[in-house]
């Protein structure tokens, strides 16, 4: 028989194998791959007011006003705390550095952000303790490391009780919020050079203008009111209350 006849006869056979060698690996890294419970949560908040939904397992997730202080702040702070609540620092904090400092946590007018930048920085990622004991443990640890002021970037960060907080927070679930639509009255103020590309970016998020109370302007504006989509990917074992639905899916980083 001629050779490129065998060649030709021997090549279905070995796309086969091939075909079904490549299937066979991705379904291995397919079960390699962590699994989480994913939970979707859609709400909206008006500035000064509390969002919350019971997550299971003791926890509570809560959108929080910040507090507007002498600066005159707008806008949320996202967190994660047990029910009743542990109080200061919540889950989601302590997992989501840096510490001190402009944070995907806080969605609102602080650190020289306006109200348009605070929408343009769309969607927020960040990142969740969820087992208990851990947290309980990383609270005073905290508390701790900020009365000594070890938390701001030039302190160093190398101490004993600092690495034992980061030893804590590896084992950590994910989340993102993204804003589908807000109401704002935007800040007359430039841009801060880090919020560049925010300013730029909120005309892609949606949004209505409004006036700001008072009717006088400020650098920075305020918002006003916010609708969101906030997705968790909770760890795979997590029983989900009755009143929201957890589906299997890859987790994320």
């Amino acid at each position: 028989m001629d050779p490129m006849q065998v060649n030709e006869t021997k090549r279905p056979f070995r796309h086969v194998w091939l075909t079904a060698l490549a299937l066979s690996l991705a379904g291995l890294n397919a079960a390699a791959a962590p699994v989480c419970t994913r939970v979707v949560l859609t709400g909206e908040v008006n500035a000064g007011r509390t969002w919350q939904a019971s997550l299971g397992e003791g926890w509570v997730f809560r959108i929080l006003p910040i507090p507007p202080g002498q600066a005159r702040y707008s806008g949320w702070d996202l967190t994660l705390d047990r029910d009743p609540p542990a109080g200061y620092p919540d889950a989601l904090l302590l997992a989501t550095p840096p510490y001190n400092s402009i944070n995907e946590r806080e969605i609102g007018t602080t650190f020289g952000l306006r109200a348009q930048d605070a929408i343009g920085w769309n969607p927020r990622s960040f990142h969740f303790m969820t087992d208990p004991a851990a947290f309980n443990e990383a609270q005073p640890l905290f508390r701790g490391l900020l009365d000594d002021r070890q938390l701001t970037p030039s302190s160093g960060n190398g101490s004993r009780e600092m690495t034992r907080l980061l030893s804590l927070e590896q084992k950590t679930a994910s989340g993102e919020l993204h804003i589908d639509d807000a109401r704002l009255t935007p800040g007359i103020g430039d841009p801060a050079p880090f919020a560049q590309a925010w300013a730029l970016a909120a005309a892609r998020t949606q949004h209505e203008i409004v006036p700001g109370s008072g009717g006088n302007p400020s650098a920075s504006g305020s918002l006003a009111w916010m609708r969101f989509t906030v997705t968790l990917w909770l760890p795979r074992y997590w029983k989900v209350p009755a009143t929201i639905r957890g589906t299997q899916a890859p987790c994320q980083e």
